[in-house]
């Protein structure tokens, strides 16, 4: 039986051990849980010239593809939701990147295509539905290389899908949702407020957005794994 197709947009990356130039990469943890799942995992160009990626070319890209996993990366560009200036603290900022992920994310809403979104995934699927994001937490605020507890909205796709109303995650992110987009409810908090999940109102389509990183310890904890299994099943599912 074959695999479902996952489109997993690569990384841009300066330098890569045993390549001789810049790479594009996805990152491991996050491609092996994925096919834990019994997904196929596929890295695809992040094409946009110009910052722009032409929405019909994206549908196109994508229509082969059984669903879309956004992963994290650096930051997004300000000026994609509408700060004034940039943060000292903004970094990995890369308009292609940003070009096509942004289509990415609204074509696979489009087509309601099952969608998982990632830490700057979920940030992603906000701003190309229009909502803000806060440039920085602060030092000391941020959550990088921080595991804590959320608490998951009842009844909420997150909370069925993980099995729980409460669970240890792992982040790392010092930007978060300021406002969000249009049709985005905030379906879990960390104990500082922040939106750690979100997920469309009256659970239209097929999109899970974690702010954290589910791959870091999706191999030893059964219930981040279930976020990359519930993937796959809805693009089993068709």
């Amino acid at each position: 039986m074959l695999r479902p197709l996952i489109a997993i947009p690569a990384r841009f990356s300066a330098t890569a051990s045993a390549l001789r130039y810049a790479a594009e990469v996805s990152a491991r943890a996050l491609v092996e849980a994925v096919w834990r799942a019994g997904g196929e995992p596929v890295a695809i160009h992040p094409y946009a010239p110009g910052g722009l990626a032409r929405p019909t070319d994206v549908a196109a890209r994508l229509a082969r593809f059984d669903g879309v996993l956004l992963p994290g990366g650096g930051d997004l560009a300000p000026h994609r939701y509408g700060a004034g200036e940039r943060h000292a603290r903004v970094y990995d900022v890369d308009d292609e990147q940003d070009g096509f992920d942004l289509e990415a994310a609204r074509q696979t809403l489009r087509a309601g295509r099952p969608l998982l979104a990632v830490c700057r995934g979920l940030q992603v699927v906000n701003t190309a539905l229009g909502g803000t994001l806060q440039q920085d937490m602060g030092t000391g605020r941020d959550h990088r290389h921080l595991v804590h507890p959320v608490t998951l909205r009842p009844g909420s796709l997150v909370a069925r899908v993980v099995g729980a109303e409460e669970t240890r995650v792992s982040c790392y992110h010092h930007q978060r949702v300021d406002r969000p987009g249009e049709g985005l409810r905030i379906t879990a908090r960390a104990a500082d407020g922040t939106a750690e999940a979100m997920e469309l109102d009256g659970g239209r389509g097929r999109l899970l957005a974690v702010q954290w990183h589910p791959e870091d310890t999706a191999a030893g904890d059964p219930a981040q794994q279930r976020l990359f299994d519930a993937l796959v099943r809805a693009a089993a599912d068709g």
